[in-house]
């Protein structure tokens, strides 16, 4: 192989095979996405119903949510997410 055809295919592995080596990085960064926006939106909740919920599981600072969903594990940042919501529903049937 040429020089040339060389350099070429190592160029090309580097660009398509760095795609292969980074999809749990990528996935990891979308879910950090998904947690933190939905924790500002159960903040959201949490101000609308007049909860008084505090603390930085109830902030608005979305870097400060994606921050610290990517230092955890999923299943902690899931849990996190879920006790939101219970804790919203629970709100929300006592306001009825």
């Amino acid at each position: 192989m040429s020089t040339n055809r060389t350099c070429l295919a190592l160029s090309l592995l580097a660009v398509f095979g760095a795609g292969t080596f980074h999809p749990a990085a990528a996935n990891a960064q979308a879910n950090c996405q998904w947690y933190a926006t939905t924790a500002l939106k159960q903040q959201q909740e949490n101000d609308k119903l007049k909860c008084e919920f505090k603390g930085d599981a109830w902030s608005m600072d979305i870097k400060a949510h994606t921050t610290w969903c990517a230092s955890v594990a999923p299943d902690v940042w899931k849990a996190a997410a879920q006790k939101r919501d219970q804790d919203l529903q629970a709100c929300a049937a006592k306001k009825k």
